[in-house]
């Protein structure tokens, strides 16, 4: 409209607006079009300024406001850029306008392309209807860069308010990125914010941390109303754990993990109820981290194993049931297995060294009763073909739940059947253990198992039959 001076009334259409918005609604939506065009053109920040006779800019630097960006109408160049801007369908402004009017308050516009007021009046061909018009006048400044709306009769709490829906005038730091959305530092202060590129929809009272949605989901969008605010849980729960699956902030696995530990109290934080993101907070936490995931049974029952590993440096996660089954078989973000008792039972194995015995460093008679193993094993029809190799150690593992020293043990990884050299002191020892060994390797099952003593009574039997026959 540069080069022409006449004044011109643009219908809004609007004869009432929603009842239900205030005015710092309205000044969000003015904000929210001046960080979008930010956004869009790249230049310099927003301002948001009061003068001295009280009132109001919100100045952007971009490419200046037109009249016909009062239509409804969507605008492509934010619809490309979904994950970027606020804005989309040019409903926001027009509506901002109306509720200001509504409100009382003032209202100019400069751009280099106009300056715009507004005004009740007839409608066109329609004298009994009035509605809001723009009152597009020429620019005071046809060389003015961007748009400045200038509100009067707005308070500072209006303004207040309505920047309190941004994640940008916010002190919510940000913790991780994700393809998704960004995890954020919740202020303590106040409930946690759902945001959704950068403005506020909904809070949650009890979320660990404060999330900002960049990628939207079908839901979301279809959620996302006009008045863009009390948007439902169920809108935003699968993105807000896709961005905690994704995440690996060590910040973020920190707090999920003090979390775990206070489900049994009902303390903890809603996000740790969601299974898949329990877990995913031990992965992080098992490859940033020496920790442990045991559950309230297992510092009962297992206190030795406990002591234990806190003295190999392990920090103890304390964690459900239900969560310690969901870590079985599962790998860190580094490929490593999550840790809990059954892992640090076979890392602590595998960091055990045996001092074997060669057979000729034997004395005279420890090799007399060494030489008698094949003689033993024949009374319970000779060892398996799985046992490749008896030896002599010694050192001795002790046993990991109990903590006590065993006098021998059954390796299926080497094949080995690896015995204390103190049980060479007598036939009967070595026997004994030689036997109990034997009695794994053929039932492939650990002490105190009904399979292994189901194993150890046959072969009672076979040597009683041997014996008496």
């Amino acid at each position: 409209m540069s080069g022409d001076a006449q004044v011109r009334n643009f219908d809004l259409n609007i004869e009432k607006i929603l009842e239900g918005w205030e005015t710092c609604h309205a000044v969000r939506e003015i904000i929210a079009n001046a960080l979008d065009e930010q956004v869009l053109s790249k230049p310099e920040d927003v301002q948001i300024s009061q003068d001295r006779d009280g009132s109001w800019h919100i100045r952007d630097f971009g490419r200046g406001l037109k009249y016909e960006h009062l239509t409804q109408n969507e605008n492509l160049e934010k619809l490309k850029n979904p994950s970027k801007v606020i804005g989309k369908f040019g409903v926001g402004l027009k509506d901002a306008l109306a509720t200001l009017n509504r409100h009382g308050s003032d209202i100019l516009i400069h751009s280099q392309f106009g300056d715009i007021t507004l005004g009740q009046m007839p409608k066109h061909g329609f004298s009994d209807v009035v509605t809001l018009h723009a009152v597009v006048h020429p620019p005071q400044h046809p060389t003015f860069v961007g748009t400045d709306v200038v509100l009067q009769r707005v308070t500072e709490g209006d303004i207040a308010d309505a920047k309190n829906f941004f994640l940008k005038f916010s002190n919510e730091s940000v913790l991780d990125e994700t393809p998704h959305g960004q995890i954020l530092r919740r202020d303590p202060s106040r409930n946690a914010r759902i945001y959704v590129t950068g403005m506020l929809v909904a809070e949650e009272e009890n979320f660990a941390f404060s999330y900002n949605i960049t990628s939207l989901t079908a839901a979301m969008r279809k959620a996302l109303n006009r008045e863009r605010t009390n948007v439902g849980r169920t809108a935003y729960t699968e993105r807000v754990k896709q961005m905690l699956l994704a995440s690996s902030a060590s910040q973020v696995a920190d707090t999920l993990a003090s979390d775990l530990v206070k489900i049994e109290s009902g303390t903890n934080h809603d996000e740790v109820k969601w299974m898949d993101v329990a877990a995913h907070a031990c992965q992080i936490l098992n490859a940033s981290k020496k920790v442990i995931f045991v559950t309230a049974s297992d510092l009962v029952l297992h206190k030795s194993v406990i002591d234990h590993a806190q003295s190999d440096g392990l920090k103890i996660v304390t964690v459900p049931e239900n969560v310690k089954e969901s870590l079985r078989g599962i790998v860190d973000l580094q490929g490593n297995p999550v840790r809990d008792l059954s892992v640090y039972q076979t890392e602590w194995e595998e960091s055990f060294e045996f001092k074997f015995v060669k057979p000729e460093n034997l004395t005279k008679v420890e090799m007399e009763i060494f030489d008698r193993k094949k003689a033993i094993a024949d009374l319970v029809g000779g060892l398996p073909k799985k046992v490749r190799e008896v030896k002599i150690s010694e050192t001795m593992r002790p046993d990991f739940f109990s903590g006590n020293m065993t006098s021998g043990l059954w390796d299926p990884v080497s094949g080995s059947i690896i015995i204390l050299r103190s049980q060479l002191k007598s036939l009967r020892d070595f026997a004994g253990t030689l036997l109990h060994e034997v009695a794994h390797a053929k039932s492939g099952y650990d002490d105190v198992t009904r399979d292994f003593e189901n194993e150890l009574t046959h072969m009672l039997g076979d040597v009683a039959a041997l014996k008496l026959a």
